[in-house]
C-alpha cells in the first residue's frame, strides 16, 4: 500500500464498514485504518469481521442487516459510514422468488437508510461526516435477469443524493462509489447462476456478460475501490457530494 499524505489521514476518526469481512470490503477496511481511522468491520461473518477487525486494530460488529426491524432505533458514534454490505440473486423477473427481492431490498437499501439514519445525527453535532455508498454501475445502468439488485442500486442513488442535499449545511458529504464487476467472493459466487441465465458454460460467463461492456477486459480489483473510498474521505475531496464515482472500465460510456 502507497503511503497516505499526511493531509489526508484520519487519526481521531471512526469508520463503520458494512460487508467489511471479504472482498470489496475488507480491502475498504485496510484503506481507512491505513489512514488512521478505528474501523468497525460489520458482518454477518462473526469470524471473519472478528479477523479483519484484529488485523487493522480495530472492532467487529457481528449484525444481520437483513433483520431491518432492529435496526430502527439505532444510534452509531461514526464519522466515515461505508454502506458496502451485499448479496446477489439471478434470474427472469417471472421465475424470480419474491422473497428474493425482498431480502436484496432490506440488506441493500432498507439497511443502509438505517445506518444513515442513525450516522447522521452524531455527525451533525461534530460538523464533518463522510458517507460513502458502493453502489454499482448497476446503480446507473440496467441488466436482464437482475432485478432486485438493480432496483436496489438505483435506489441507493437516490438515497446517496438526499443525504447529500441534507447533510451538506452540516458538514458532511454522500456519494455512490460505482464499481464493474469486481474480483469478490460476491462475484465468483454468481457465475453458476449467469452460465444457467443465459445458457452458456460457465468458462464462457467473464468474457461473454461479466466484461462484455467493459472497454477495459479485465475485473476491478476490490483494492482499486478502496483507494477511491479512501480518496473520498480525504480533504481534496470535501466538496465531492451528491455524485456517482465509477470505477467500471468505461462500461457506463455507453
Amino acid at each position: 500500500m502507497n503511503p497516505t499524505p499526511d493531509g489526508a489521514r484520519l487519526e481521531g476518526r471512526r469508520a463503520l464498514v458494512t460487508g467489511g469481512a471479504s472482498g470489496i470490503g475488507a480491502a475498504c477496511v485496510r484503506e481507512l485504518a491505513a489512514r488512521g481511522a478505528h474501523v468497525t468491520v460489520a458482518d454477518v461473518d462473526g469470524d471473519g469481521a472478528k479477523a479483519v477487525a484484529e488485523e487493522v486494530g480495530g472492532e467487529a460488529w457481528v449484525v444481520d442487516l437483513s433483520d431491518t426491524h432492529a435496526l430502527d432505533d439505532l444510534r452509531l458514534d461514526t464519522d466515515v459510514l461505508v454502506n458496502n454490505a451485499g448479496i446477489q440473486r439471478v434470474n427472469a423477473i417471472q421465475d424470480f422468488v419474491p422473497d428474493d427481492f425482498r431480502l436484496v431490498q432490506r440488506i441493500m437499501l432498507e439497511a443502509p437508510f438505517l445506518l444513515v439514519r442513525a450516522a447522521l445525527p452524531g455527525m451533525y453535532e461534530r460538523g464533518w461526516g463522510r458517507v460513502i455508498n458502493i453502489s454499482s454501475v448497476h446503480g446507473l445502468v440496467a441488466s436482464p435477469f437482475k432485478v432486485a439488485y438493480v432496483s436496489a442500486k438505483h435506489g441507493l442513488e437516490g438515497l446517496s443524493k438526499v443525504t447529500a442535499l441534507e447533510g451538506g449545511a452540516h458538514g458532511v458529504t454522500s456519494v455512490c462509489v460505482n464499481p464493474g464487476y469486481v474480483r469478490t467472493p460476491l462475484v465468483e459466487q454468481q457465475v453458476a447462476q449467469q452460465a444457467k441465465v443465459h445458457g452458456i458454460p460457465e468458462s464462457e460467463v467473464l468474457t461473454k456478460v461479466m466484461l462484455a461492456e467493459a472497454a477495459v477486459k479485465r475485473l476491478v480489483e476490490p483494492e482499486e475501490v478502496a483507494t477511491l473510498v479512501g480518496w473520498l474521505t480525504g480533504p481534496d475531496a470535501a466538496m465531492v457530494s451528491g455524485a456517482s464515482w465509477t470505477i467500471d472500465g468505461g462500461w457506463s460510456a455507453r
